[in-house]
């Protein structure tokens, strides 16, 4: 039994198709299947039941993955402790981001990062928090940029930035005229709101104290907070913006920002990743060069987080 092996075996549980693993895996078909077989005859079981369209995992093919996947994760450990141990900072590592921040910190400090640490080989997703989550639970990601906290006992959290929300209020809505709002002013059936899913979404409800319903009239399904932007221009309500996605705004919509009495709510980014992460010199880069960067663009101190975590 090697480790080659149980690799190949977690590609194709995945994929549920040998040819689809084999690519993933950067070898022929074949070569793929051949050192399965091998696995197989060695153990004397069927991991796979190759009959079903798509392929299945047997019963004891299932038990086999879910201790494969623990085995060939660690494997990889090894390595980034002798890294974490010579200091050195490169390699692969894997990023998630949420769709609220990545248009917005992302163009900040990529260029950045990657002059200072080109040694590091970085595989940057766009995902929600849940996918997030799962993803930094199976040893798929090595870190996420997302809105905290999360109150999850396996993750780890790095503060960024804390962001402050800028109302968004269009002329002609009974908000405008104030110089500043308070939270009690929302009324969540006039909030326009992303789609399920995202975790600003559930910010902005957990802010507005009203046992008010969502807007009934008509439902969207967009992750753009630029649709949001559009829709409210139209009248059909305000919305509330993160305060990085207010600085590319045009002149026009920028006369439709409104700010909050302090304290501002806020929302808290971080830097996450696994409890039992090793490539923490990575973090800790990322980490610097992340906070560096936004202080020049966020001096808001007086906030109120607002939890990320639907209630």
């Amino acid at each position: 039994m090697t480790i080659t092996q149980l690799y190949y075996v977690l590609a194709v549980a995945e994929h549920q198709n040998f040819t689809k693993a084999a690519e993933k895996c950067f070898v022929t078909q074949p070569t793929l299947s051949m050192q399965i077989q091998k696995l197989e005859d060695e153990l004397d079981i069927l991991i796979f039941d190759r009959s079903k369209k798509p392929i299945e995992l047997t019963d004891v093919g299932s038990k086999i993955v879910n201790q494969a996947k623990n085995i060939v994760n660690e494997s990889y450990r090894i390595q980034d402790i002798v890294d974490q141990q010579k200091g050195y900072i490169g390699g692969e590592f894997k990023l998630g981001i949420i769709p609220t921040v990545m248009p917005t910190l992302l163009p900040m400090f990529l260029k950045t990062f990657v002059k200072k640490y080109p040694k590091i080989k970085l595989k940057i997703e766009e995902l929600t928090t849940q996918e997030i989550i799962q993803r930094i639970s199976k040893g798929h990601l090595d870190a996420a940029i997302a809105a905290t906290p999360l109150q999850n006992e396996t993750i780890k959290e790095r503060v960024l930035f804390f962001e402050p929300f800028v109302a968004y209020i269009p002329k002609g809505h009974k908000l405008h005229t104030k110089q500043k709002i308070k939270t009690e002013d929302l009324v969540l059936d006039d909030m326009l709101l992303l789609e399920d899913g995202h975790c600003l979404r559930d910010g902005i409800i957990n802010l507005c104290k009203t046992n008010a319903h969502l807007n009934d009239k008509f439902q969207l399904q967009s992750g753009s907070i630029e649709t949001l932007i559009k829709l409210s221009n139209e009248g059909l309500g305000m919305t509330l913006l993160p305060h990085l996605h207010t600085q590319d705004l045009n002149a026009q919509d920028k006369e439709n920002l409104h700010y909050f009495e302090a304290p501002s709510p806020a929302r808290e980014v971080s830097l996450i990743y696994h409890k039992s992460e090793l490539k923490m010199q990575i973090i800790e880069a990322m980490q610097s060069v992340i906070s560096g960067i936004i202080r020049g663009a966020i001096k808001f101190q007086d906030v109120q987080i607002i939890s990320p975590l639907a209630k």
